[in-house]
């Protein structure tokens, strides 16, 4: 089930993935929650906050099923194939997320930027093991930039409207393994 503050997270993400964070007044995201702007202090100490926890729970979410996912696997290949199947998953669920952390990073206060910033480099560090496993001559740099082309790749969902998400879930899919494995 899901809580009033993953209720909120979600409709913020919305909102601000269509109009910008500084496009979207607290009165307006309080209405389009279905109460006053002020309520929505109840549950975040500001607009900041509402930002904050949105990309910093998404990438903690992130690490965690990218390392269970490679605890789970039989081997290296299959955790590889694994973390693509979940990331291209993520993206298509969550449009509005990669738009918002793309555009409104700067809206971030120094603190939750930090913490997004460690978080992510500990995810693509799970990716970057796996794959040099699979490939023990790939050089650590050369692994990380193929790494993050590949997250690149997958996170152009938002502008990937030509498709459906689930033809879109394929082609994705796809590439990145084709990229990665070869």
């Amino acid at each position: 089930m899901t809580s009033r503050r993953e209720e909120i997270l979600e409709i913020a993400a919305g909102l601000f993935a269509e109009r910008g964070f500084h496009g979207v007044s607290i009165a307006e995201l309080g209405a389009a929650c279905g109460f006053s702007g002020p309520a929505l202090y109840k549950h975040f100490r500001s607009k900041q906050a509402i930002l904050s926890e949105m990309l910093v729970s998404i990438s903690e979410q992130l690490l965690a099923e990218g390392r269970a996912r490679v605890r789970a696997a039989e081997d290296d290949k299959s955790a590889l194939v694994s973390l693509i199947d979940w990331h291209v998953d993520f993206a298509l669920a969550h449009k509005p997320l990669i738009v918002v952390q793309d555009r409104d990073w700067a809206a971030l206060p120094l603190e939750a930027r930090e913490k997004v910033r460690e978080t992510q480099r500990k995810y693509v560090e799970v990716w970057v093991k796996v794959l040099r496993n699979i490939d023990g001559d790939l050089p650590l740099p050369s692994a990380r930039a193929t790494v993050h082309a590949a997250f690149g790749l997958i996170n152009s969902t938002p502008h990937s409207a030509l498709a459906s998400d689930e033809a879109m879930r394929e082609i994705l899919t796809g590439m990145a393994q084709r990229a990665l494995l070869g």
